[in-house]
């Protein structure tokens, strides 16, 4: 008897995205705990903690938010039939990086979401929350958007593709929203300006022409 091949499985990623969530969550309960240990600090003292929370958060996003911005324009070049056979050609491995640039292997992912510590204050918790929202943008949503580009990228009329790659952008676009509120309600419980929390607005082709 011959041997049969094995069907490729789905990348590790798209196999636990329940898993992913969950994680998530378990990091929203974490730093809400955490978050509500009273402290007694300053204004003063609460905006300079405050703000370097968001400047650490922002530096741990900017790899993944960097990865998700180049991969969707990779697709959208291809969807456009504006990549050159020269251009496409290094693309697999520049999606692998991305992929992983979103994934809990990176080590600013692992920074954001092990080692940020939100301050015991109202607008801490606000934070704790943003970084929890963060997360699920990075390891949730925009890796499974990368994981939907590198499938159109070998099938551009992959219709399933398609379809999951218009849904993350709208759950993309839905916890950025979200994450900006949160960002915005430690503003209001400091009255303050912080740094805006660094996730980038995305539109993704996903119709075949």
């Amino acid at each position: 008897m011959s041997e049969t091949t094995a069907p490729a499985k789905a990348p590790l990623w798209q196999r636990h995205r329940g898993l992913l969530i969950v994680l998530a969550v378990f990091v929203i309960l974490l730093i809400t705990v955490l978050s509500d240990l009273p402290v007694n600090t300053s204004r003063a003292d609460d905006i300079r903690a405050e703000r370097s929370v968001m400047s650490e958060v922002n530096t741990d996003l900017a790899p993944c938010a960097l990865a998700i911005h180049q991969a969707i324009g990779i697709w959208n070049l291809q969807a456009a039939h504006e990549l050159t056979p020269a251009n496409r050609a290094p693309t697999p491995g520049l999606l692998g990086d991305d992929q992983t640039a979103c994934s809990f292997t990176s080590e600013n992912i692992y920074d954001l979401t092990t080692n940020i510590q939100v301050p015991g204050t109202a607008a801490g918790k606000d934070l704790g929350q943003v970084v929890a929202t963060a997360t699920l943008w990075t390891t949730s949503d925009a890796l499974r958007a990368i994981e939907d580009v590198q499938a159109l990228m070998s099938d551009p009329a992959n219709a399933a593709a398609l379809h999951s790659l218009a849904k993350e952008e709208g759950q993309l676009a839905a916890d950025r929203a979200t994450a900006r509120s949160q960002e915005e309600a430690a503003d209001h419980a400091l009255d303050t300006r912080l740094q805006p929390v660094d996730l980038p607005a995305l539109s993704a082709t996903t119709t075949t022409g």
